[in-house]
């Protein structure tokens, strides 16, 4: 689909990259990594031809589109949300006209035998199957669909995207991106704007995309769930590993082992040549050898190696005040502006608790963060503990920095004690290590003022620390050496994020903001999306017509439990509002009726054992992931390939348990 030859970009001295080669292929789910600054985003902007290399080329097939969303972009504010989406199948409308007009040429002539006319019949067939192949028949329902996965609401459709932050508009664009269905899918930093339930939407989606999806992405979870091969941009190469970001971690880390080995080998090497060189450089018995010693040295190809990584750092906040056993404590909050955000808000947050506020956006989880702050005004109680230090990350928090100094003095004037000594070392842990150090903070971009911001309130001495979505502009080594220092934080902690990875094994508890309310849920990130796939899934049976098998004891718990993990697969047996077809009594005969009465005892038996299969496999998964959490377990490919085949067994056995049971269903009702 596309092939990259030769690439080379210079923007000074140094080249970003040079002679990377690469092929993207139909089905490839492309995971572009490195540090910041690497290149991705330039290598996504060569690869859509919004710029040029300095050398190499790119090549792309004539018949191959292109989707390419940015980081930022420039947004138009004179439509509705539905009309905006829209205009992603304007290329639709040209090919239905296309179409017309092939369909009338071969209707006006006659040279039915003629090789010019059996091409105009092929171009016609060729239109007409991308159209249909294109939904472009139902393009609204997708449009409803897709907006809807992205979070919008449908009441949403027919506003003002002027009405809309610039997270909710970038969503927009998203939409439209995906709904023109482009052979090539780029996305650069697509989760920033999303929340858990939409990213969740968004990597089932890319799962089945028939084209090429290349991203980028600081969200492990998400192109670890994406992924199935990873592109590093390293010392200004880019290597290709066959393999999802997962494992690439792990054989990127062989690879960096037997770089330093060979960095060392040929270091040694130079070093004995330059010895010999010196020792012998005026005497003239020696002099062909030193020349052939220079010679040497000077067609050695120099070994580059990453920087060292700096995510095993570790990096912890100053001792803080003790304070009260009870931070904070809402009794009754509510608040509302032209609408209602959310009401009856009752929750107990402990000293030492790591807790997540999620929701999707716009439920009101920044809004009681400022409640808690004294920011704006509410209804109802809210009571901040004894000795309380607040120490608060907003998402505007790195338009707060003092524009006039260097990063370095940025952390010099919040840094105590010892720590005083290691802000180096801090620095270079988040990118900013070097001669970055000493840029001012004006000609700092976006992303790199919230790492600095960050930095600074890691330096603090609170007791109550507030993160509202610190992680979007934070790379994987920094989002580690972050939640390092979190956990090992000895206050209390509120974390308002969509990062899942991040989430987990951090937060103890979760509270979940929708419809107006707050709801408390125990236990880790994923032990709450757990949860609530299994509620929607329990919704979704409650308005399915019970079998007489779930009507048993076993078999109704073991049914839901089953389907805990695959609530997009699962679909009521019966449609709502819709009378289930019957047959009149005649129809069948005595022995029909015996006949399909042993039919449906062998489905009912085949759906029973399927269930105990099920529930044998999930019990098993349990006892991988319990393992798979010891540390000393977790580098264990045994366990990996154990869990990963039980899971994909799970998923098919899932689908059959899912037919059979419509089977059920359907001899029943000729009973």
């Amino acid at each position: 689909m596309v092939s990259v030859e030769g690439l080379k970009v210079e923007f000074g001295v140094k080249p970003l990259f040079s002679d990377a080669t690469f092929v993207i292929n139909a089905k490839d789910r492309i995971a572009l990594v490195g540090k910041n600054g690497a290149g991705k985003s330039t290598m996504l902007k060569i690869l859509c031809g919004m710029e040029h290399p300095t050398a190499g080329t790119v090549s792309v097939a004539s018949d191959v589109t292109i989707g390419y969303l940015p980081q930022v972009m420039i947004l138009q504010d004179d439509t509705t949300v539905r009309q905006e989406a829209q205009k992603a199948f304007a290329d639709i409308r040209k090919m239905a006209d296309r179409i017309k007009r092939l369909e009338q040429q071969l209707a006006d002539r006659t040279d039915y035998e003629s090789d010019d006319y059996m091409t105009l019949v092929e171009k016609f067939t060729t239109e007409h199957e991308r159209y249909q192949m294109l939904g472009a028949e139902g393009y609204e329902a997708e449009i409803e669909r897709t907006l809807t996965g992205l979070g919008f609401e449908r009441t949403d459709f027919d506003r003002p995207t002027s009405e809309f932050s610039g997270g909710w508009r970038m969503r927009i664009e998203l939409a439209k991106i995906l709904l023109r269905r482009p052979d090539v899918l780029l996305l650069d930093e697509p989760t920033n704007h999303l929340d858990i339930e939409s990213i969740q939407w968004l990597e089932q989606l890319l799962a089945q995309w028939s084209g090429a999806v290349v991203l980028v992405s600081h969200d492990r979870a998400f192109i670890n769930n994406v992924s199935n091969r990873t592109l590093e941009i390293s010392c200004g190469r880019v290597v290709d590993y066959r393999v999802k970001y997962d494992d690439y971690v792990v054989l990127r880390k062989e690879r960096r082992e037997q770089q330093l080995r060979a960095y060392e080998n040929q270091q040694k090497e130079m070093a004995d040549i330059r010895d010999f060189v010196e020792r012998f450089r005026y005497k003239p018995t020696k002099a062909v050898q030193v020349q052939q010693r220079l010679r040497q040295l000077e067609k050695m190809e120099i070994i580059e190696v990453d920087e060292v990584d700096n995510s095993a750092m570790h990096l912890k906040f100053p001792p803080c005040l003790r304070s009260g056993d009870y931070p904070v404590i809402c009794d009754d909050v509510r608040k509302a502006y032209a609408h209602l955000v959310f009401d009856h808000v009752n929750l107990t947050i402990k000293r030492g608790e790591k807790v997540a506020f999620v929701g999707k956006n716009g439920e009101g989880k920044s809004t009681l963060v400022k409640c808690i702050m004294g920011e704006i005004p509410y209804e109802g109680h809210l009571k901040i503990g004894h000795n309380v230090q607040i120490g608060y990350f907003a998402q505007n928090q790195a338009q707060l920095l003092d524009e006039s100094l260097t990063v370095f003095e940025t952390i010099d004037r919040v840094a105590r004690g010892e720590v005083r000594l290691r802000i180096n070392d801090i620095l270079g842990a988040f990118m900013f290590g070097g001669e970055a150090s000493e840029k001012r903070v004006k000609v700092l971009s976006g992303g790199e003022r919230s790492r600095l911001a960050m930095i600074r309130l890691l330096l603090e001495p609170v007791n109550l620390l507030i993160l509202d979505e610190p992680t979007n502009h934070l790379d994987m080594p920094s989002k580690d050496v972050l939640k390092e220092a979190i956990k090992a934080f000895d206050g209390t902690a509120i974390i308002v994020s969509h990062d899942r990875e991040f989430l987990d094994g951090l937060v103890t508890k979760v509270f979940e903001f929708g419809g107006g309310k707050v709801r408390e849920h125990i236990g880790g990130i994923y032990d709450y999306l757990r949860t609530k796939r299994l509620s929607e899934v329990d919704a979704l049976a409650g308005h399915a017509a019970p079998s007489a098998s779930s009507a048993s004891s076993v078999h109704s718990h073991s049914a839901t439990s089953t389907v805990s993990g695959q609530a997009q697969k699962t679909a009521p047996l019966a449609v709502a509002g819709e009378p289930p077809p019957t047959m009149p009594a005649t129809a069948v005969s005595y022995a029909e009726r015996k006949e399909l009465q042993k039919h449906q005892k062998r489905a009912e038996k085949a759906v029973e054992e399927s269930e105990k299969k099920i529930a044998r496999m999930e019990q098993r998964l349990k006892e991988l992931d319990a393992l798979l959490c010891d540390p000393k377990n977790a580098s264990d490919m045994t366990l990996v390939t154990e869990y990963t085949d039980i899971k994909r067994q799970l998923d098919s056995e899932v689908e059959r348990w899912e037919k059979l049971s419509e089977e059920v269903e359907a001899v029943k009702l000729k009973n």
